[in-house]
């Protein structure tokens, strides 16, 4: 199945939803261990219907969900296809089922609050370097790559966070390879930004805004707050 752009996906207007990083989060406030309980065995029945399934853990008076397809095709330039993890239809389906679930089983959605992280590190050389951090972060050389067409390091079952690669001049030697991505939702992008500013934090790179703003601390240590597309 297709994977869906940004703009299809906000398209669909799933109210209770936000596209983050490569997948589709919801949070929903509950009251207690066992009304989280019952809404995820309900949201896993309607998973048995669709035959796809999203991720779940109840927490402390929520339960966060996400929805993936880890069977997505992407196509480049030249039309060469790859299998990714991505947003595609079936998501969408199920992620408005879902909704329609939360409803009757009275708990509230809070997409405001949903993030994800993600690790950044800067390299000319990750094809090298990529096995070893597949075997400290997972323990498993397969999650180099895993669902995406780069060396990213994917732990399949969510353990850690993902770890992608940006460019970097070898040449050139830099004070931080490190550095975090935040991945938040659009309405809460601006505050969070300014709350990391009134904080200490400097704004050192907003050219990219809103889908990426650099952020960086009183000792020169950056962070990226990270809208997906077709979401601001």
């Amino acid at each position: 199945m297709d994977m869906l752009t940004g703009e299809e996906i906000a398209e669909a207007k799933l109210t209770d939803w936000r596209k983050l990083a490569q997948g589709l989060h919801a949070r929903y406030l509950v009251g207690d261990f066992g009304t989280g309980a019952r809404f995820v065995t309900a949201v896993g029945e309607a998973g048995d219907e669709f035959g796809h399934h999203p991720s779940a853990m109840i927490g402390l008076g929520h339960v966060d969900l996400k929805l993936v397809s880890p069977d997505a095709i992407y196509r480049d330039d030249d039309g060469t296809e790859y299998v990714v993890e991505w947003v595609t239809q079936q998501d969408v389906d199920l992620a408005r089922r879902i909704t329609e679930i939360a409803a009757e089983h009275r708990v509230a959605p809070d997409p405001s609050s949903v993030s994800v992280i993600e690790l950044g590190l800067d390299t000319g050389r990750s094809a090298t370097i990529a096995p070893v951090w597949a075997a400290l972060l997972t323990g498993n050389a397969d999650a180099q790559g895993h669902g995406s067409p780069s060396d990213e390091i994917r732990d399949a079952t969510g353990r850690v966070p993902n770890l992608w690669f940006g460019d970097a001049d070898e040449e050139e030697t830099s004070n931080q390879r490190f550095h975090l991505e935040v991945y938040v939702a659009a309405e809460v992008a601006e505050q969070r930004i300014a709350a990391a500013v009134a904080a200490g934090g400097t704004v050192v790179d907003d050219s990219d805004a809103p889908s990426l703003t650099v952020i960086a601390d009183q000792d020169g240590n950056t962070g990226v707050i990270c809208v997906a597309s077709g979401q601001s």
